[in-house]
């Protein structure tokens, strides 16, 4: 129920899913409402709705999950804890979506915060982005947290052994950003099991210089939506360039394959959305304007991501982590 385009998109895409992609769908809210847009896809044999009367709007914050305790989302929450789900899908709020995890699945245990994760459109493998928006306000200890999480999901989803970890400031020298970020460069260079490879600016964050660039949520959310914003002012100045004369339309026309295959690994929908880290269950944020394509991603990714068990990893990883070098 959650997104600018629910229910009609995130119905149609989690048709996809199940049909295209081979992703078993309970969809989750208001039933008269969900059987009818299944109807139109003559799907309502194929995807079962479970009731969930509320939804949280998309201007609703993080209280909201209080105030609404049998909204669609915590109702998901509540079956991926019972065991009837392997994952949770919302495109909703995601402020929403944090609080009510966070309520509902808990930390996983030596977890302090979760965070948010982005896979950024980088080659030859995606980089991982977080925090995302989770913790607009972190300690160093914390960001040496989210380089854990940012490891055993790149081993999950990106099948990467030894990823290499940076850290997101203002510039590649040691000494360089505010007290937040020397504090963690210190001790992401002590921290064992973490290949840390040192600061990494704004400018590298699509050359793949690192596999995983840990933050805190505010940066790491207003990063992420100047290169969303800046990736779609140049695609619509790239088709304006195209339009402006028969010989640039020709010379459009015989690049379309190599333009369609760049637009899709930079589409944000293609990635199926954030995946919150951290929790016990595995909870996958899709865009809030996701269309059908991008929902289906979204539960692919979250489908891939609890298949390979990634709640688990990270319990192994934290776990694993020498009590003298637990900082948090």
């Amino acid at each position: 129920m959650g997104g600018d385009n629910a229910p009609g998109e995130i119905v149609a895409g989690a048709v996809q899913a199940v049909r295209e992609r081979g992703v078993p769908v309970v969809l989750v809210g208001q039933p008269r409402l969900l059987y009818e847009t299944l109807a139109a896809h003559d799907a309502t044999s194929e995807i079962p709705i479970v009731r969930a009367e509320e939804a949280l709007s998309m201007d609703e914050g993080a209280l909201a999950s209080l105030r609404r305790p049998r909204s669609s989302i915590a109702v998901a929450c509540h079956l991926l804890k019972r065991g009837d789900a392997s994952a949770v899908v919302s495109a909703g709020s995601t402020a929403g979506v944090v609080a009510t995890g966070k309520l509902r699945l808990r930390g996983q245990q030596g977890v302090g915060r979760p965070a948010i994760a982005v896979t950024l459109p980088t080659l030859p493998t995606p980089t991982v982005l977080l925090d995302a928006g989770a913790n607009a306000d972190a300690k160093p200890e914390m960001l040496v947290q989210f380089a854990h999480l940012g490891v055993a999901f790149a081993q999950v989803a990106l099948d990467l052994p030894r990823p290499r970890v940076g850290l997101l400031t203002i510039g590649s020298e040691a000494g360089k950003g505010n007290k937040l970020v020397k504090r963690a460069h210190e001790l992401l260079s002590a921290t064992p099991g973490v290949d840390f490879v040192g600061n990494v600016e704004g400018h590298d964050l699509l050359t793949g210089r690192a596999d995983i660039v840990v933050t805190d949520g505010f940066t790491g959310n207003v990063a992420l939506k100047t290169l969303e914003g800046s990736i779609k002012y140049a695609f619509g100045q790239f088709r304006e360039t195209i339009d402006e004369s028969a010989v640039a339309r020709l010379g459009g026309v015989l690049q379309r394959p190599r333009l369609r295959r760049l637009y899709r690994r930079l589409d944000p929908e293609a990635t199926g959305g954030a995946v919150l880290l951290g929790l016990n269950g595995t909870v996958v944020i899709a865009h809030g304007s996701s269309r059908a394509a991008g929902i289906a991603s979204a539960c692919e990714l979250a489908a891939r991501l609890a298949g390979g068990e990634i709640v688990t990893r990270i319990g192994e990883r934290i776990a694993s982590i020498p009590r003298s070098h637990r900082l948090w």
